[in-house]
């Protein structure tokens, strides 16, 4: 690890520590890890199909949560982890072990179907196409012109004003409205730290910028963030 790394992963433990209130975003990037593709990197899905070439399988249920995952869930058993707002619906938050209450999952889940009425989720294997208000159970992911699930987004809002510290793992941050929480954090006066590889428009306003991947970056700041909880 470089001297540069080094100091800016025990700045991050050191914030994290100091942290009233932190928030984890969370995008494509932090699943890569895992094997599952991105959108906007080298060999995204977007980036591929701007090629002419066939998306790679998403196979979310062969996959596992990676390191970065495994780093998050740590936080939250240190009870550092304030709300963990995610694009993703590969799943893989709640298998690593983040309690549901604690999770915005603003694009959805492809294991849960949500209902038309009042956005209750339940897991597809249970079978149902009614929920117990009589709404209709629908997939629960969320398409381009579709809107977010007002419950996910009104609670990602109100975390994102209210954190000391936002931190993005792995988002390109173009994809609106849930790209708006870094801003919302901003304008609220937390502090910014960007762990992506790839750039963002947040970049220039970022306190702390990380280029280097997720694994990289969380499981020792989180390891540094337990010495000095053990020494404080």
């Amino acid at each position: 690890m470089s001297a540069d790394l080094a100091r800016r992963i025990k700045t991050l433990a050191q914030w994290m520590f100091e942290a009233k209130h932190l928030v984890v975003f969370t995008g494509a990037g932090i699943s890569t890890e895992s094997g599952l593709p991105d959108f906007r990197g080298p060999d995204g899905i977007w980036i591929r199909q701007a090629k002419g070439l066939p998306p790679k399988a998403r196979q979310f249920g062969s996959v596992e949560p990676n390191a970065g995952h495994i780093a998050i869930v740590e936080l939250q058993k240190l009870g550092r982890l304030s709300f963990l707002i995610s694009q993703n619906v590969d799943n893989l938050h709640l298998r690593s072990g983040i309690h549901p209450d604690l999770l915005a999952e603003l694009h959805g889940n492809v294991t849960k179907l949500r209902c038309t009425r009042c956005e209750a989720e339940v897991d597809k294997s249970v079978g149902l196409s009614r929920c117990s208000c009589g709404g209709k159970l629908v997939s629960s992911v969320v398409n381009f012109g579709q809107s977010l699930p007002r419950k996910a987004l009104a609670d990602s809002y109100w975390h994102s004003e209210n954190c000391d510290l936002f931190i993005v793992a792995g988002s390109s941050l173009v994809v609106t409205p849930a790209a708006d929480m870094p801003r919302v954090a901003l304008e609220s006066g937390a502090r910014l730290v960007i762990i992506n590889q790839g750039e963002t428009p947040f970049d220039r306003v970022a306190h702390l910028r990380f280029w280097e991947g997720i694994g990289e970056v969380l499981p020792p700041a989180v390891a540094q963030l337990k010495e000095f909880m053990r020494v404080s």
